[in-house]
């Protein structure tokens, strides 16, 4: 009898459906046996919290199909675990498993839609996707396995550090930084005029060139938002670098649309690897206002480029010094209302000449 697959779909009684249950045991490393009601009884946890662990990974609920399997039940005992040894509450146990989900559900889509899908274009003579599918998977499975372990430590070391250096325990959550946005101009005229394919490869490039610009200067890049980018830095120097690379990277593109960025220094609220607060809702308006190609920064940034001695107090006060020694050039603009934040005075930021 055919059983719901971990989406929650009754698989059809067809070959290819036999080769994607194979190719799920493969990855997954053992056999679907258990109801949810079985592998939260098995793991000594309540029917509740497997149920809760099961939706915060982004997975859709079952009822009771057998669909979970002995590597499910070992996930809810460590979670379990955990809990109850009161090394993460029950709610920040939650909230590992919905970030890993959210996480880790997009990596795979990823992998799935663009690098396997790549690899097995076209089939083999006589054999469909899924018949190639599934020695190509056995073949990278421990490959990417270990490549993903090695990515993560490295980047929670890097997480760690931050939360190491942080002056007091509030700063661990609520963090000054600066936060930028780089938002591709006239991105909508554009979906009308480009095929879908176009499009696709546009924001592709558009992506990856602002992630390894980000990444280069020293930044981290916070999500992706198709035309937008939202990025942080833990000094203004550093992001003022990174809004720079960006416009002027892409601008060396023909292809490119122009780029507007926005950037503001402050307080900032982390959760779950997004930032929250004023600083990200007013670097968000800045990026609204700022002219094509151009980088627009607020006062609290401006202060501490001028304070870390990155730029000067005034162009009166940098050509006594003929500018020497100075990165950046501020240009003022007029106050203006921001929607929700009061009066701000943005500025404009260039590269000093020979920079």
């Amino acid at each position: 009898m055919a059983v719901a697959d971990a989406e929650g779909t009754p698989p059809d009684e067809t070959g290819d459906d036999t080769i994607a249950l194979r190719i799920e045991q493969l990855i997954i490393g053992s056999e679907r046996q258990y109801t949810p009601f079985q592998a939260a009884r098995a793991a000594g946890v309540s029917l509740d919290l497997g149920t809760r662990f099961w939706r915060a990974m982004g997975f859709p609920d079952v009822g009771q199909a057998k669909v979970l399997t002995e590597a499910d039940v070992l996930a809810l005992r460590r979670l379990g675990g955990l809990v109850e040894a009161g090394l993460l509450s029950e709610p920040m146990a939650i909230q590992v498993a919905r970030s890993t989900g959210q996480t880790t559900a997009r990596l795979a889509d990823w992998q799935i839609d663009s690098f396997l899908e790549g690899l097995i274009e076209p089939p083999e003579p006589g054999m469909t996707r899924t018949e190639v599918a599934y020695p190509l998977v056995e073949l990278l499975l421990p490959e990417l396995e270990e490549f993903l372990v090695y990515v993560w430590r490295r980047q929670l070391a890097a997480a760690t550090g931050r939360v190491v250096q942080a002056q007091d325990d509030a700063e661990m959550v609520d963090r000054r930084l600066a936060v930028g946005f780089a938002d591709l101009v006239g991105f909508t005229r554009l979906t009308r005029r480009l095929e879908e394919e176009e499009l696709g490869e546009l924001v592709e490039a558009f992506e990856t060139t602002a992630a390894d610009q980000v990444a280069a200067q020293g930044g981290r890049l916070i999500k992706t938002l198709g035309d937008e980018v939202l990025f942080a830095a833990d000094d203004a120097g550093t992001a003022a670098d990174i809004g720079l690379r960006l416009v002027e990277t892409l601008g060396d593109d023909p292809m490119m649309p122009e780029l507007r960025v926005g950037i503001a220094f402050g307080t900032v609220t982390t959760r779950m690897g997004d930032v929250f607060g004023n600083t990200v809702n007013l670097a968000s308006r800045l990026t609204s206002i700022a002219p094509k190609d151009m980088v627009l920064v607020d006062g609290a940034l401006r202060d501490e480029l001028t304070s870390a001695g990155l730029a000067p107090q005034s162009e009166k006060a940098a050509g006594g010094r003929d500018g020497r020694g100075y990165r950046f050039a501020l240009q003022p603009l007029y106050q203006r209302p921001v929607r929700g934040l009061g009066i701000v005075e943005p500025w404009l930021l260039s590269r000093r000449g020979g920079e």
